[in-house]
């Protein structure tokens, strides 16, 4: 119910009950103001777009660690997302109403991720899509009525070009590992498992009769340099992947030296059980680099990039290396490696020339053609 009066101080007050019986007020200058608040009002009640007012004035911490709290996250990602809140959004938005947040406010916060914090671009992005997914599930909630997040300018993330290892130095660092994780190169550089998914794989992911390799859980460490076995990064993440004979023969030898029963991991931390990350990084993996001569910011993702590589140099599609390496989609693949890539120019001169040239010589051909002498008549 709705309707619009006159006081008698010659405001008019229209006011309205919503579907709990509460009634909204508001004092306009001139009827026709306050009219179309009304019908404002009305028409988001029918398109199911209403917004209690009330709903706004929970504060954005509040409401954010209920949003937190509900979510199914990752430890690292749950970690990373109390992060971003606790350091970065809390101090400038937290004891601020929803509803009083506007998208000048979030510009200008992210603005300053880059100006005070000094923030990398990429950072930045990542910080932004926890807030905005804040957002986003508050107009969802329809404590909002939109998200202040859209249209907000953030700075561009300067594309990294990926210079890949050599086979001769995946060789290289791989003699220069410790004997118990040489198999460890050879395999990430010949499967582009991740290195997560490389600690994860057991001896009952590899079948050694179908030659495939089944990735299927990854290692993930926690907090107090744990680690907990874990689903993996995304639906097509989950992939089998051929093998190739160089990695057969380096995962029997491996495994003829490091017996495992099928539940156990291929490759183990010193004292056993699943490799830690930051202690395989210390002890193991960056000494390795600095004897094999590779450049001192190579990590272990570097073998992924070899495989993607050594596929696209033998002419592999796009959509195979995808397939290879568990991205979304091709276009992750592209975004990546499309550097690696062939150029198409030259292919493009070759078939514009190839089919000029084919008419060419089909024009010649027509005009030597001898024809039949001509009859003459006695």
């Amino acid at each position: 119910m709705a309707s619009i009066k006159k006081r008698p101080d010659g405001k008019w007050r229209a006011r309205y009950r919503d579907a709990d019986g509460k009634e909204h007020a508001r004092h306009f200058d001139k009827r026709i103001d306050g009219q179309r608040w009304l019908d404002e009002v009305t028409a988001s009640i029918l398109t199911g777009q209403y917004v209690d007012p009330r709903a706004g004035r929970e504060t954005f911490e509040t409401y954010a660690e209920q949003w937190r709290d509900a979510k199914p996250h990752r430890p690292s990602t749950a970690k990373a997302v109390k992060q971003h809140l606790t350091r970065y959004a809390y101090p400038v938005f937290g004891k601020r109403r929803l509803s009083s947040i506007t998208t000048s406010d979030v510009q200008s916060w992210a603005t300053g991720l880059t100006k005070i914090h000094k923030l990398a671009p990429s950072t930045v992005r990542t910080v932004f899509n926890t807030l905005s997914a804040v957002f986003r599930a508050a107009a969802k909630d329809r404590k909002i009525a939109r998200t202040p997040c859209e249209d907000i300018d953030l700075p561009p993330i300067p594309r990294k070009r990926i210079v890949p290892l050599t086979i001769a130095q995946v060789r290289e660092l791989a003699a220069r590992m410790p004997e118990q994780y040489r198999a460890l190169v050879i395999v990430g550089a010949s499967t582009g498992l991740r290195p997560g998914e490389l600690f994860g794989l057991q001896v009952r992911h590899v079948n050694f009769f179908a030659r495939t390799l089944d990735v299927e859980q990854q290692v993930q460490q926690t907090a107090g340099h744990g680690v907990r076995v874990c689903e993996l990064k995304t639906p097509t993440s989950y992939r089998t992947v051929p093998l190739p004979q160089v990695v057969i023969d380096a995962l029997a030898a491996h495994l003829r030296a490091h017996p495992a029963e099928p539940d156990g991991f291929v490759f183990t931390a010193p004292e056993g059980g699943p490799i830690v990350y930051n202690h395989f990084m210390d002890n193991v993996w960056r000494d390795a680099v600095k004897a094999a001569a590779l450049p001192s910011g190579t990590g272990p993702h570097a073998l992924r990039h070899a495989y993607a590589s050594t596929l696209i140099a033998a002419g592999e599609s796009v959509k195979a290396v995808s397939e290879r390496l568990g991205h979304k989609n091709a276009a992750m693949t592209l975004n990546v490696y499309a550097h690696l890539f062939p150029d198409s120019e030259d292919r493009t001169r070759r078939a514009i020339d190839t089919a000029f040239q084919d008419h060419a010589d089909s024009v010649r051909t027509e005009e030597t053609v001898p024809t039949a002498p001509t009859q003459l008549r006695p």
